[in-house]
């Protein structure tokens, strides 16, 4: 039999050190969590080819003394877990600090050269500890502000099979700048630099003040844009161990992105990449947003401590949830709560792109293509090509060169635009966001005058979303929902583990329309199927519905999103055939009437594809259009 033997503690360290720090991000994130728990006020990092060479941490914490120090270097030696949370009577899960495990600053040390540099408040000295690969190489006083400084070099240089595994320091440096992000948006209390070295150069990428607001804060590090096309949250729900509340910004739908790289998710002030709370965000925009697009958002999820398990992976960027349903549920109504009363606006503002062109299109070259007298005329021209087809021939005028500008329209085709007299505005137009309907163009986008600013609508896209909140409101939903029973029972054949997936969520499949029961330990039975889905191929939809509930969970009210979401896609295409074409005139009134029903329904910003429904073009960039500002 093989000798059963303990492990060396260098080894044991580097074995620590695989699941810990994996990576230069993962090593930084450490350093950065125990610099914010020290009480830093200001944190600020340096990194060097991307972290590969070099990572130093810079905070005005507490500090530490040499004993101290000494022992944070010792394997399961931390000062984050009190006495009350140890023994056989503490409850280690109501732990509130970022790290507690005690793991990192050995892993670290068995794996790359650290210095640490730390001197305590009050203290006349400061002390300094070098460790290279497991080995001590100096421990002796040292000249340096209260605080503490972390430096770590050559990481994985002594472990050749881990380094090769690494990625370029391209690679690197984004996912160490990702960690810096999370850290600093958590904490808008606490000011934050980061600085990049590189070729004898220093560049500062991140300087973020502290005391700064949350929405702030967030604009700051994902987009200035942000602020603009957001919606603050701030809910509150009670729980049996206290309070559960969500704040933070979501994104408008129109506003999105092509991958979910920009959803930044924190549980207790912890950043999180947990497929619970993402699956919660993609069922809160699922009517919003094309299945490629993202939404762009920060949530701060904030419950007691008993309600969550913070220590179920070592580098506790997973959670655990008690309950997950309540959880998820609690997430998606306040998203779809905040979207409904705040997203009635789209995107701000035209494209960028768009006015480019507007502002620098060319002259016509083609001037013999008007009358001598409009030819000397000045600030008289026309594009290159023409708008219609009848502007290449226009017809002779009697005239001549004696043509009046006012006759000289006439002999260009009319324009595919249309317009009513002015009529007087009422007083409580000043109130309406969208304005007062002016024309019509192309039979396709209605021309409105708002207060601040010309705006432009999407008839179609518009009254597609209007026409899909009609039918929910109407209860057409609840008739999507029905149940078609089949004449004889699909029996599907799957994976003992899918089966009990299924077998579990079957009651809220139900509520869907889809009746499946337990035919065996391996194969189940589908005796009806959504009214909505006639023709769907059982064996097929239960295989996808089992995936999704392995990737998100299973869901209470509808047993799986997937179900939820092609029955959601039946009610988007039935509105998409119910609403008003491209191309069909409307009077003003009939304009009018649209632009109020949009102030009034929730979402209808954009329509069920997450295209934006309206563009508003301010004043200021009117006058821009014609050099007044």
């Amino acid at each position: 039999m093989p000798e059963i033997r303990r492990l060396p503690s260098d080894l044991v360290n580097r074995i620590a050190a695989g699941e810990v720090v994996e990576r230069p991000a993962a090593a930084l994130k450490e350093l950065v969590e125990n610099a914010i728990d020290a009480g830093a006020r200001r944190v600020g990092v340096v990194l060097a080819d991307g972290g590969l060479q070099r990572i130093e941490v810079v905070d005005d914490g507490c500090g530490m003394g040499p004993e101290a120090m000494a022992l944070a270097l010792e394997r399961h030696a931390t000062s984050k877990l009190p006495d009350s949370l140890i023994g056989p009577d503490g409850a280690i899960e109501l732990v509130t600090t970022l790290g507690f495990r005690g793991e990192a600053l050995p892993s670290i040390a068995s794996v790359a050269r650290l210095t640490i540099e730390s001197r305590e408040t009050g203290a006349a000295d400061g002390w300094r500890r070098v460790v290279d690969h497991g080995a001590v190489l100096a421990d002796e006083p040292a000249a340096l502000p209260p605080g503490t400084r972390v430096r770590v070099e050559e990481l994985f240089a002594k472990v050749p099979a881990r380094r090769k595994f690494l990625r370029s320091a391209r690679s690197e440096y984004a996912a160490c700048l990702d960690v810096v992000r999370r850290l600093a948006m958590a904490r808008p209390d606490i000011a934050f630099t980061l600085e990049t070295l590189g070729e004898g150069t220093k560049r500062t990428v991140l300087s973020l003040q502290a005391g700064e607001e949350l929405a702030t804060r967030v604009a700051r590090i994902i987009a200035h844009e942000l602020k603009d096309n957001s919606v603050p949250i701030d809910l509150v729900r009670e729980t049996p161990y206290g309070l559960m509340r969500l704040t933070g910004v979501a994104g408008l739908p129109t506003w999105n992105r092509g991958v979910a790289d920009h959803q930044y998710l924190f549980v207790n002030g912890r950043p999180v990449k947990d497929r619970l709370l993402v699956g919660a965000v993609r069922g809160a925009y699922a009517d919003m947003l094309a299945r490629d697009r993202h939404a762009v958002l920060a949530l701060f999820l904030d419950l007691p401590p008993q309600d969550v398990d913070v220590n179920v992976h070592p580098a506790k960027t997973e959670v655990r949830f008690r309950d997950s349903a309540g959880v998820r549920g609690f997430i998606v109504s306040g998203l779809r709560q905040a979207l409904a009363t705040g997203d009635r606006r789209s995107a701000q503002g035209p494209d960028r792109a768009a006015m480019a062109r507007w502002v620098s299109e060319p002259v016509m070259e083609q001037a013999d293509l008007l009358p001598s007298r409009l030819r000397e005329g000045s600030g008289v021209g026309m594009p290159h090509a023409p708008l219609w087809p009848q502007q290449a021939h226009p017809k002779p005028s009697p005239q001549g060169d004696g043509l009046l500008l006012r006759e000289a329209a006439t002999a260009f085709a009319m324009p595919q635009g249309r317009a009513e007299e002015a009529a007087p505005v009422p007083a409580e137009a000043q109130s309406y966001p969208l304005g007062i309907a002016r024309g019509q163009v192309a039979n396709t986008y209605i021309v409105a005058e708002a207060a601040d600013g010309l705006v432009l609508v999407d008839q179609h896209a518009a009254h597609e979303r209007l026409v899909l909140e009609r039918l929910r409101a109407a209860g057409a939903d609840a008739g999507v929902r029905r149940s078609q029973a089949l004449l004889v029972p699909d029996v599907v054949e799957m994976d003992e583990v899918d089966c009990d997936r299924l077998e579990d969520a079957a009651e809220g499949l139900a509520r869907y329309g889809l009746a499946i029961e337990r035919f065996g330990p391996s194969a189940m039975l589908v005796r009806a199927l959504p009214a909505a889905l006639p023709k769907a191929d059982s064996a097929a939809l239960l295989r996808d519905l089992a995936d999704d509930i392995a990737k998100h969970g299973k869901q209470e009210d509808s047993g799986a999103l997937l179900l939820a979401e092609r029955l959601e896609l039946v009610l988007a295409t039935m509105a998409c055939h119910g609403s008003v074409r491209a191309g069909r005139t409307l009077s003003v009134a009939e304009m009018n009437a649209l632009l109020r029903e949009m102030e009034a329904t929730p979402r209808s910003g954009q329509c069920n594809h997450g295209r934006p429904t309206w563009v508003k073009l301010s004043m200021e960039d009117v006058e821009k259009l014609f050099g007044r500002h």
